[in-house]
């Protein structure tokens, strides 16, 4: 295999991350649509567009904020910084700082019920093809892994054997989509918990993912991605701490 993986068009190549990236967002966006008109959603039309519009927001700015903070000196150095913070960006800045947008959002409106639970499988969706593009990309975006000589070991562009990450996260979320799909007909989830599992779930996965990949330690051993882990979980620790605040077994 090629890395990175393109098409040529005309003239042009057309990367497939950049394709994964913009088919992502419209298939999570029609799935949304899709599962909102078979749910009922206690929530009117007019503010969930609000709450859409701060997460859209949220994620378009965090995902930013997080990914340049990533790579400090990269940015200090960088010729035009504007350009250094659009072209780095980051999943997991997007969630949480998404996350913060619609809780304020909600303030503001005096919207009092969870949004989140819709928007859950629709963002597995949206990430999972996403990171398709990722892994495409092999070692020329950092969303590869540390040499390794373990069995998933992979060559993805720089002759040495890696940990393919991207891949490992397609198999987190797959293995997640069956089990919150599987949890539910064994247990009765609050709402709103569905949104809160997903989100303790990837924050937890990101955080152990980032020992496998060459990031940059900005406080002690830890990345950017893992203090904002940290951080996220901190958000939901008393759902950590007490589980029961998430599901009730259905006698």
């Amino acid at each position: 295999m090629v890395f990175p993986v393109q098409f040529k068009v005309g003239d042009h190549f057309i990367l497939l991350h950049t394709i994964t990236e913009w088919v992502g967002m419209f298939i999570g966006f029609r799935y949304f649509i899709f599962l909102r008109k078979k749910a009922t959603d206690n929530i009117s039309d007019i503010n969930r567009l609000y709450v859409l519009i701060g997460a859209m927001a949220g994620a378009l700015i965090g995902s930013r904020i997080i990914g340049t903070l990533e790579n400090i000196p990269g940015f200090l150095h960088a010729t035009n910084k504007w350009w250094f913070i659009y072209n780095n960006k980051t999943i997991l800045g997007g969630l949480l700082i998404g996350l913060w947008a619609v809780e304020i959002t909600k303030l503001l409106i005096k919207e009092k019920h969870p949004t989140g639970d819709l928007m859950v499988f629709p963002l597995i969706l949206a990430i999972m093809i996403g990171r398709i593009g990722c892994f495409s990309m092999g070692v020329q975006e950092e969303t590869y892994g540390t040499v390794t000589s373990f069995i998933t070991g992979m060559n993805l562009g720089d002759n040495q054997l890696r940990h393919p990450v991207a891949l490992y996260e397609i198999i987190f979320l797959i293995t997640l989509w069956i089990s919150l799909k599987q949890g539910s007909k064994k247990f009765k989830f609050v709402p709103g918990s569905i949104f809160k599992i997903f989100m303790i779930s990837y924050l937890l996965f990101r955080f152990i993912m980032e020992f496998l990949k060459p990031s940059l330690p900005v406080i002690g051993i830890f990345s950017t991605i893992q203090i904002a882990s940290i951080s996220g979980l901190i958000y939901y620790y008393r759902y950590l701490l007490n589980p029961s605040l998430l599901i009730k077994k259905v006698n």
